[in-house]
């Protein structure tokens, strides 16, 4: 396993530099081992709804998982606000730091991760390649 160290710093959308830093990389199967932050608006997808919402105000990133690959991300945040209220959902493009995102990505080189479109949830799903050959998904 590779490990990457990745700091974001203010004004940058938190989706679009994970996206462009998998490119920059070529992170062919990655996902996040840790991220803490803050962001100073959230754009979130929540649980079967088919529309973002935006929020404007300072957020804490408790959480980031999911996987990161040159393919494409798959990423849910959880954030405190200063009530320390937690809420989260799918990362959406939009989400820009305020201070800082302190991230680490590991990437495997046993596998590969595409997205293809699967007709039973009409969402683009995960595709994992074993780089020996074997189907994984």
């Amino acid at each position: 396993m590779k490990i990457f160290a990745l700091r974001l710093k203010p004004n940058e959308d938190l989706r679009q530099s994970l996206k462009n830093f998998a490119e920059k990389e070529n992170i062919k199967a990655g996902f996040i081992l840790t991220a803490i932050g803050s962001i100073k608006q959230a754009t979130i997808r929540f649980a079967n709804e088919d529309i973002n919402t935006v929020l404007q105000d300072k957020f804490e990133i408790l959480s980031l998982n999911g996987t990161i690959a040159t393919t494409g991300v798959h990423l849910h945040i959880a954030i405190a606000d200063k009530q320390g209220k937690t809420i989260g959902g799918h990362l959406s493009d939009g989400c820009i730091i305020y201070t800082t995102a302190e991230i680490m990505i590991g990437a495997s080189e046993e596998f590969t991760f595409t997205r293809t479109l699967d007709t039973q949830t009409g969402y683009k799903e995960l595709e994992i390649i074993s780089n020996n050959a074997q189907n994984l998904s």
